[in-house]
Protein backbone atom coordinates (compact mmCIF):
# COMPACT_ATOMS: atom_id res chain seq x y z
CA UNK A 1 0.00 0.00 0.00
CA UNK A 2 1.25 3.58 -1.10
CA UNK A 3 1.64 5.66 2.36
CA UNK A 4 3.64 8.88 0.71
CA UNK A 5 4.65 9.62 -2.77
CA UNK A 6 6.11 13.48 -3.07
CA UNK A 7 8.74 15.68 -5.05
CA UNK A 8 11.11 18.08 -3.09
CA UNK A 9 12.82 20.56 -4.00
CA UNK A 10 15.81 22.49 -2.15
CA UNK A 11 13.98 21.28 1.36
CA UNK A 12 10.18 21.94 0.61
CA UNK A 13 7.62 19.50 -1.06
CA UNK A 14 6.61 20.64 -4.03
CA UNK A 15 4.20 18.22 -5.50
CA UNK A 16 2.43 14.49 -4.76
CA UNK A 17 2.91 11.83 -7.45
CA UNK A 18 0.98 9.09 -8.41
CA UNK A 19 3.04 5.46 -8.44
CA UNK A 20 3.49 5.80 -12.64
CA UNK A 21 4.68 9.51 -12.67
CA UNK A 22 7.47 8.58 -10.24
CA UNK A 23 9.97 7.94 -13.16
CA UNK A 24 9.27 11.38 -14.98
CA UNK A 25 10.95 13.10 -12.05
CA UNK A 26 13.92 11.24 -11.09
CA UNK A 27 16.01 13.73 -13.80
CA UNK A 28 14.98 16.86 -12.78
CA UNK A 29 18.21 18.46 -11.23
CA UNK A 30 17.68 19.86 -7.74
CA UNK A 31 14.91 17.45 -6.65
CA UNK A 32 14.21 13.79 -5.35
CA UNK A 33 11.44 11.77 -4.62
CA UNK A 34 10.81 9.96 -1.68
CA UNK A 35 8.06 7.03 -1.36
CA UNK A 36 7.09 4.95 1.57
CA UNK A 37 5.23 1.85 0.92
CA UNK A 38 3.33 -0.15 3.85
CA UNK A 39 2.71 -4.46 3.21
CA UNK A 40 3.67 -3.70 -0.92
CA UNK A 41 1.94 -6.10 -3.14
CA UNK A 42 3.91 -7.85 -5.64
CA UNK A 43 2.86 -5.83 -7.90
CA UNK A 44 3.63 -2.72 -6.41
CA UNK A 45 6.93 -3.76 -5.97
CA UNK A 46 7.16 -4.69 -9.57
CA UNK A 47 6.02 -1.06 -10.02
CA UNK A 48 8.71 0.06 -7.65
CA UNK A 49 11.23 -1.71 -9.36
CA UNK A 50 10.68 -0.50 -13.09
CA UNK A 51 9.97 3.12 -11.93
CA UNK A 52 13.52 3.65 -9.68
CA UNK A 53 15.47 1.16 -11.84
CA UNK A 54 16.05 -1.35 -8.75
CA UNK A 55 18.55 -3.96 -8.52
CA UNK A 56 16.74 -7.35 -9.22
CA UNK A 57 18.91 -9.03 -5.98
CA UNK A 58 17.85 -5.98 -3.69
CA UNK A 59 14.03 -6.08 -4.54
CA UNK A 60 14.33 -9.92 -4.00
CA UNK A 61 15.10 -9.21 -0.40
CA UNK A 62 12.58 -6.81 0.28
CA UNK A 63 9.99 -9.05 -1.31
CA UNK A 64 11.00 -11.93 0.75
CA UNK A 65 12.14 -10.47 4.22
CA UNK A 66 13.82 -12.31 7.21
CA UNK A 67 16.57 -10.26 6.53
CA UNK A 68 19.59 -9.84 8.93
CA UNK A 69 20.15 -5.69 9.38
CA UNK A 70 22.60 -4.66 6.57
CA UNK A 71 23.53 -2.83 4.53
CA UNK A 72 24.26 -3.52 0.84
CA UNK A 73 25.41 -0.70 -2.58
CA UNK A 74 24.06 -1.95 -5.74
CA UNK A 75 26.06 1.49 -8.05
CA UNK A 76 24.72 4.96 -6.75
CA UNK A 77 21.73 3.27 -4.78
CA UNK A 78 22.16 1.95 -1.10
CA UNK A 79 19.87 -0.84 -0.02
CA UNK A 80 19.50 -1.26 3.85
CA UNK A 81 17.45 -3.95 5.77
CA UNK A 82 16.45 -3.11 9.48
CA UNK A 83 14.53 -5.08 12.16
CA UNK A 84 11.84 -2.78 13.18
CA UNK A 85 10.79 -4.12 17.09
CA UNK A 86 7.31 -3.97 18.82
CA UNK A 87 6.18 -5.30 21.46
CA UNK A 88 3.19 -7.71 21.50
CA UNK A 89 2.02 -8.84 24.53
CA UNK A 90 4.72 -10.41 26.44
CA UNK A 91 6.73 -11.28 23.43
CA UNK A 92 8.68 -8.74 21.18
CA UNK A 93 7.33 -9.11 17.48
CA UNK A 94 9.78 -7.77 14.93
CA UNK A 95 9.03 -6.51 11.63
CA UNK A 96 11.21 -5.45 8.72
CA UNK A 97 12.03 -1.95 7.06
CA UNK A 98 13.64 -1.90 3.89
CA UNK A 99 15.12 1.43 2.36
CA UNK A 100 16.33 2.46 -1.13
CA UNK A 101 19.01 5.58 -1.36
CA UNK A 102 19.91 7.23 -4.30
CA UNK A 103 20.53 10.98 -4.71
CA UNK A 104 17.72 10.78 -6.60
CA UNK A 105 15.11 9.46 -4.44
CA UNK A 106 14.24 7.39 -0.93
CA UNK A 107 12.02 4.43 -1.25
CA UNK A 108 10.79 2.73 2.36
CA UNK A 109 9.41 -0.60 2.60
CA UNK A 110 7.46 -1.28 6.17
CA UNK A 111 6.61 -5.06 6.48
CA UNK A 112 4.72 -6.51 9.55
CA UNK A 113 5.12 -3.47 11.79
CA UNK A 114 2.95 -1.07 13.12
CA UNK A 115 5.31 1.67 13.92
CA UNK A 116 4.51 4.88 12.19
CA UNK A 117 7.11 6.97 10.48
CA UNK A 118 4.73 9.92 9.63
CA UNK A 119 6.28 11.94 12.02
CA UNK A 120 9.83 11.80 10.20
CA UNK A 121 8.64 13.01 7.13
CA UNK A 122 6.75 15.93 9.28
CA UNK A 123 9.93 16.46 11.29
CA UNK A 124 12.18 16.57 7.80
CA UNK A 125 9.62 18.79 6.22
CA UNK A 126 9.92 21.69 9.02
CA UNK A 127 13.19 21.32 8.48
CA UNK A 128 14.01 22.30 5.09
CA UNK A 129 17.13 23.67 5.78
CA UNK A 130 18.62 20.14 6.85
CA UNK A 131 15.90 18.60 4.10
CA UNK A 132 17.89 20.60 1.25
CA UNK A 133 20.66 17.88 2.24
CA UNK A 134 18.73 15.46 -0.32
CA UNK A 135 17.84 11.59 0.71
CA UNK A 136 21.20 11.21 2.40
CA UNK A 137 19.28 13.29 5.64
CA UNK A 138 15.99 11.24 4.82
CA UNK A 139 18.17 7.90 5.22
CA UNK A 140 19.84 9.49 8.88
CA UNK A 141 15.85 10.47 9.90
CA UNK A 142 15.00 6.95 9.18
CA UNK A 143 17.44 5.05 10.80
CA UNK A 144 16.82 7.75 14.09
CA UNK A 145 13.98 7.14 14.46
CA UNK A 146 14.57 3.37 14.09
CA UNK A 147 16.99 3.85 16.73
CA UNK A 148 15.11 5.62 18.97
CA UNK A 149 12.22 2.96 19.23
CA UNK A 150 15.10 0.79 20.46
CA UNK A 151 16.11 2.89 23.25
CA UNK A 152 12.01 3.01 24.61
CA UNK A 153 12.26 -0.93 23.97
CA UNK A 154 15.59 -1.74 26.30
CA UNK A 155 13.98 1.40 28.38
CA UNK A 156 11.18 -1.36 29.41
CA UNK A 157 13.45 -4.31 29.30
CA UNK A 158 15.25 -2.22 32.19
CA UNK A 159 12.26 -2.08 34.28
CA UNK A 160 11.61 -5.44 33.79
CA UNK A 161 14.38 -6.41 34.82
CA UNK A 162 14.21 -4.27 38.22
CA UNK A 163 10.68 -6.26 38.64
CA UNK A 164 11.95 -8.78 39.00
CA UNK A 165 14.95 -8.01 41.16
CA UNK A 166 12.81 -6.60 43.78
CA UNK A 167 11.32 -10.73 44.26
CA UNK A 168 14.67 -12.55 43.80
CA UNK A 169 14.53 -13.02 47.94
CA UNK A 170 11.11 -13.93 47.74
CA UNK A 171 10.24 -17.18 49.61
CA UNK A 172 9.20 -19.43 46.86
CA UNK A 173 9.39 -17.15 43.95
CA UNK A 174 12.57 -18.27 42.73
CA UNK A 175 11.49 -21.26 39.98
CA UNK A 176 9.18 -18.33 38.37
CA UNK A 177 11.90 -15.65 38.24
CA UNK A 178 14.24 -18.24 36.86
CA UNK A 179 11.35 -18.63 34.14
CA UNK A 180 11.21 -15.18 33.90
CA UNK A 181 14.60 -14.36 33.66
CA UNK A 182 14.98 -16.33 30.72
CA UNK A 183 12.15 -15.02 28.58
CA UNK A 184 13.68 -11.73 29.25
CA UNK A 185 17.38 -12.77 28.07
CA UNK A 186 15.48 -14.02 24.88
CA UNK A 187 14.14 -10.65 24.22
CA UNK A 188 17.69 -8.75 24.99
CA UNK A 189 18.58 -11.47 22.20
CA UNK A 190 16.24 -10.26 19.73
CA UNK A 191 17.01 -6.07 20.58
CA UNK A 192 21.21 -7.30 20.42
CA UNK A 193 20.16 -9.11 16.83
CA UNK A 194 18.43 -6.03 15.68
CA UNK A 195 21.03 -3.14 17.07
CA UNK A 196 24.51 -5.15 16.40
CA UNK A 197 24.32 -5.29 12.82
CA UNK A 198 23.23 -1.66 12.56
CA UNK A 199 25.75 -0.58 14.59
CA UNK A 200 28.19 -2.20 12.24
CA UNK A 201 26.85 -0.69 9.04
CA UNK A 202 26.25 2.77 9.89
CA UNK A 203 29.66 2.87 10.98
CA UNK A 204 30.62 2.77 7.46
CA UNK A 205 28.31 5.92 6.89
CA UNK A 206 30.37 8.27 8.44
CA UNK A 207 34.47 8.66 8.56
CA UNK A 208 36.66 6.64 5.69
CA UNK A 209 35.11 6.06 2.37
CA UNK A 210 31.61 7.19 2.69
CA UNK A 211 28.79 6.80 -0.34
CA UNK A 212 28.62 9.74 -2.18
CA UNK A 213 24.80 9.78 -0.95
CA UNK A 214 25.55 10.49 2.37
CA UNK A 215 28.52 12.48 2.29
CA UNK A 216 26.73 15.61 3.94
CA UNK A 217 25.21 14.05 6.37
CA UNK A 218 28.12 11.97 8.14
CA UNK A 219 27.87 14.00 11.48
CA UNK A 220 24.11 13.21 11.88
CA UNK A 221 24.98 9.57 11.01
CA UNK A 222 27.52 9.46 13.73
CA UNK A 223 25.51 10.58 15.88
CA UNK A 224 23.07 7.52 15.33
CA UNK A 225 26.31 5.40 15.58
CA UNK A 226 26.65 6.76 18.99
CA UNK A 227 23.18 6.02 20.14
CA UNK A 228 23.66 2.74 18.56
CA UNK A 229 26.53 1.88 20.82
CA UNK A 230 24.81 3.00 23.85
CA UNK A 231 21.74 0.60 22.77
CA UNK A 232 24.44 -2.04 22.55
CA UNK A 233 26.47 -1.56 25.85
CA UNK A 234 22.99 -0.69 27.69
CA UNK A 235 21.47 -4.38 26.65
CA UNK A 236 25.08 -6.26 27.37
CA UNK A 237 24.74 -4.51 30.70
CA UNK A 238 21.02 -5.91 31.36
CA UNK A 239 22.42 -9.80 29.95
CA UNK A 240 25.10 -9.56 32.51
CA UNK A 241 22.56 -8.60 35.22
CA UNK A 242 20.37 -11.19 33.78
CA UNK A 243 22.92 -13.94 34.39
CA UNK A 244 23.87 -12.44 37.11
CA UNK A 245 20.28 -12.74 38.61
CA UNK A 246 20.02 -16.52 37.40
CA UNK A 247 23.10 -17.34 39.56
CA UNK A 248 21.30 -15.78 42.33
CA UNK A 249 17.89 -17.57 41.83
CA UNK A 250 19.57 -21.06 41.35
CA UNK A 251 21.49 -20.39 44.72
CA UNK A 252 18.28 -19.78 45.94
CA UNK A 253 16.46 -22.60 44.64
CA UNK A 254 19.46 -25.08 46.25
CA UNK A 255 19.00 -22.84 49.87
CA UNK A 256 15.33 -24.06 49.52
CA UNK A 257 15.86 -27.00 48.93
CA UNK A 258 18.37 -27.56 51.72
CA UNK A 259 16.22 -26.20 53.57
CA UNK A 260 13.70 -29.06 53.15
CA UNK A 261 16.46 -31.55 53.46
CA UNK A 262 17.06 -30.36 56.79
CA UNK A 263 13.71 -30.00 58.47
CA UNK A 264 13.25 -33.83 56.95
CA UNK A 265 16.45 -34.91 58.71
CA UNK A 266 15.05 -33.57 61.53
CA UNK A 267 11.95 -34.88 61.52
CA UNK A 268 13.63 -38.57 60.51
CA UNK A 269 15.84 -38.07 63.56
CA UNK A 270 13.14 -37.23 66.04
CA UNK A 271 11.01 -40.28 64.72
CA UNK A 272 14.44 -42.96 64.55
CA UNK A 273 14.80 -41.83 68.26
CA UNK A 274 11.27 -42.64 69.03
CA UNK A 275 11.38 -45.96 67.38
CA UNK A 276 14.31 -46.76 68.47
CA UNK A 277 13.22 -46.81 72.26
CA UNK A 278 10.10 -48.26 71.02
CA UNK A 279 11.99 -51.17 69.46
CA UNK A 280 14.05 -52.23 72.95
CA UNK A 281 11.07 -51.89 74.77
CA UNK A 282 9.19 -54.66 72.22
CA UNK A 283 11.89 -57.20 72.58
CA UNK A 284 10.02 -60.38 74.55
CA UNK A 285 12.51 -60.97 76.90
CA UNK A 286 12.06 -63.04 80.01
CA UNK A 287 14.36 -60.99 82.21
CA UNK A 288 12.85 -57.39 81.56
CA UNK A 289 12.27 -55.75 84.33
CA UNK A 290 10.08 -52.92 83.12
CA UNK A 291 7.34 -55.43 81.54
CA UNK A 292 6.19 -56.03 84.58
CA UNK A 293 6.17 -52.82 86.64
CA UNK A 294 2.86 -51.11 87.19
CA UNK A 295 4.50 -47.75 85.54
CA UNK A 296 6.44 -48.90 82.62
CA UNK A 297 4.20 -48.48 79.66
CA UNK A 298 3.55 -44.35 80.89
CA UNK A 299 6.95 -44.37 81.96
CA UNK A 300 8.07 -45.46 78.43
CA UNK A 301 5.62 -42.99 76.52
CA UNK A 302 7.16 -40.04 78.78
CA UNK A 303 10.86 -41.09 77.82
CA UNK A 304 9.77 -41.19 74.02
CA UNK A 305 7.62 -37.86 74.49
CA UNK A 306 10.72 -36.52 76.40
CA UNK A 307 13.39 -37.69 74.07
CA UNK A 308 11.20 -36.18 71.15
CA UNK A 309 10.45 -32.76 73.14
CA UNK A 310 13.94 -32.26 73.65
CA UNK A 311 15.02 -33.52 70.13
CA UNK A 312 12.51 -30.70 68.81
CA UNK A 313 13.58 -28.23 70.37
CA UNK A 314 17.54 -28.57 69.42
CA UNK A 315 16.62 -28.62 65.95
CA UNK A 316 14.44 -25.51 66.42
CA UNK A 317 17.30 -23.66 68.12
CA UNK A 318 19.67 -24.60 65.32
CA UNK A 319 17.12 -23.21 62.36
CA UNK A 320 15.91 -26.98 61.17
CA UNK A 321 12.73 -26.84 62.13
Amino acid sequence: MLINSNVYENGYPVERLEPEEISDHLDQPGRFVWVALLDPTEAELDNMQEEFGLHPLAIEDARHGHQRPKLEEYGDTLFSAIHLLEFDGDDIRVGEFDIFVHPRFVLSIRSKSNLSFTSVRARCEREPELLQHGPGFVFYALLDHVVDSYFHMVEHLEAELEQIETTIFAKGAARSNIERLYALKRKCTTVRHAAQPMLEFVGKLHGGRVPPVCQHSQDYFRDVSDHLARISMAIESVRDAIATAIDVNLSMVAIEDTDITKKLAAWASIFAASTALAGIWGMNFEVMPELKWRWGYPAALAVITGVSVLLFRRFRKAGWL
